[in-house]
């Protein structure tokens, strides 16, 4: 087993977490110290300095992304992001010119998390590199303000990550911030422009053009720490997608209930600030799993034909629920992401099929023992995302049974069937306020209400 697959073992991870902050610390520890002989005292407070940074990182991830921290693989690649530029800066300080320490591109820090977290995680996390750093160069209030402000101009610029353009814009602002900041700085240390080299600006340009090298990084990040970035959900969101294109020809009603599942969903991770991209990507694969039997769903008869009506409740219920496992063989076979099968495996939590279950009590009244073999495995939704796929797939299969589409009948449908889930506690396990979940039931029912519009009938053309 690769160490990058035993890093998302579920157990010991407060331990693991704890040895990766640890050893994190005594490493930039050591390299504060390094090449002199100091005191105990010296040593101690370095160790303090150190830690203290390190702990108001632990701090805002439990206070702010609790998520990250239940992940090991999560909380080693912030740490060895960290290390990795202060062990560069430790490199380029050793060099015989000062201004070479502009040409390590900072910038990559914040663009990089921001690519697999948020803003808000980026920012910390080059706070906490850049002060690391900054004990370790001769200007170090300078070093850390100018860097400070073009990696927040570098975070301005990633709204759309998953545009190709996006980066080379980034790379050119950096350049300009930089650029200004160092003429700012100039202007209030000299007052006047004299001390402004040049071979900064060129500096600062290739500064901008290192960059772009955040591309192959995030390429090799998602590849060795499983993540996924926007620009690879929308490759998978992609209609056009092999397995797809197979689920619409194989299973045409699967395929349009799933597009409107990702409509439904994404509007609804958007207005909550979910993950919208992730959500859509997942909502298109969760019911792939269909394509191993499509006839024996309701969505693709073409007929009045119904397989059911021959087969016992138990094997009915057996060949509906084993859609999930059949979905997660398939995901893996094309090699789906771990976090879009999350979406498959989710989809229906603990449920039961209650139509076969209820069509079997029905024929064996004195028989209530069975329950097991009539419920899907689960797990329950675990995350925002997954569960908002959950609510939507459950809401858009029973719009298709109203016999009337108005707005009192949609809006008491979104209700029962959400409220239904939070009896059985199928969204006990997700992140969801109840203030979320308003919000998600009030989006689904004017979607809806706009999908089952009224329409006029037309007059007849006559020849």
């Amino acid at each position: 087993m690769s160490l990058f697959e035993r890093l998302q073992l579920p157990l010991n991870k407060n331990v693991s977490n704890f040895l990766f902050f640890i050893l994190s610390i005594l490493i930039v520890s050591s390299v504060w110290l390094k090449g002199n002989s100091h005191t105990l005292p010296v040593i101690a407070g370095c160790f303090i300095l150190v830690s203290s940074c390190y702990l108001v990182l632990y701090f805002f991830l439990s206070h702010f992304r609790p998520e990250v921290l239940k992940v090991s693989r999560k909380i080693f690649f912030i740490i060895i992001t960290i290390l990795s530029f202060i062990l560069l800066t430790v490199f380029v300080q050793a060099l015989p010119d000062d201004h070479l320490l502009f040409l390590i591109p900072f910038a990559i820090v914040p663009v990089v998390i921001r690519t697999f977290y948020d803003a808000r995680l980026a920012v910390f996390t080059m706070l906490t590199t850049l002060i690391l750093s900054g004990f370790l160069v001769p200007e170090p209030f300078e070093f850390v303000f100018l860097n400070f402000i073009t990696g927040m101009v570098a975070i301005f610029s990633l709204t759309n990550m998953y545009h190709r353009s996006r980066l080379f814009i980034t790379s050119l602002l950096v350049f300009v911030s930089y650029s200004v900041i160092y003429t700012g700085l100039n202007l209030v240390h000299y007052g006047n422009l004299s001390n402004v080299t040049w071979i900064s600006f060129v500096i600062f340009a290739v500064n901008g053009l290192l960059v772009l090298s955040s591309y192959p990084l995030i390429f090799i990040f998602e590849t060795r720490f499983y993540f996924l970035s926007d620009a690879t959900l929308l490759e998978l969101a992609d209609t056009n997608q092999p397995l797809l294109r197979k689920l619409s020809e194989q299973a045409p009603g699967t395929f349009q209930h799933s597009l409107q599942v990702a409509h439904l969903s994404e509007e609804a991770a958007r207005i909550i600030g979910a993950n919208a991209l992730m959500v859509r990507a997942g909502a298109l694969y969760h019911d792939i799993g269909k394509i191993a039997g499509p006839s024996y769903f309701v969505e693709n008869k073409s007929d009045n034909k119904n397989p059911h009506d021959h087969l016992e409740p138990e094997e009915s219920a057996k060949l509906i629920i084993n859609h999930v496992s059949s979905g997660v063989i398939l995901a893996k076979n094309y090699k789906l992401p771990v976090q879009i099968i999350d979406f498959i495996r989710t989809h229906q939590g603990t449920a039961v099929a209650y139509y076969f279950y209820k069509k079997y009590t029905d024929l064996h009244p004195w028989d209530t023992s069975r329950e097991n073999e009539f419920t899907y495995p689960g797990p329950k939704p675990f995350s925002k995302e997954t569960a908002i796929v959950m609510m939507a797939d459950s809401v858009e299969a029973a719009s298709r049974s109203l016999e009337t589409y108005s707005e009192y009948n949609i809006s008491d449908l979104v209700d029962r069937i959400i409220s239904v889930q939070e009896h059985d506690g199928q969204l006990s396990e997700s992140p969801l306020t109840f203030k979320e979940i308003s919000a998600i039931k009030e989006i689904f029912k004017k979607r809806l209400q706009s999908i089952y519009h009224a329409r006029i009938v037309y007059p007849e053309r006559k020849s």
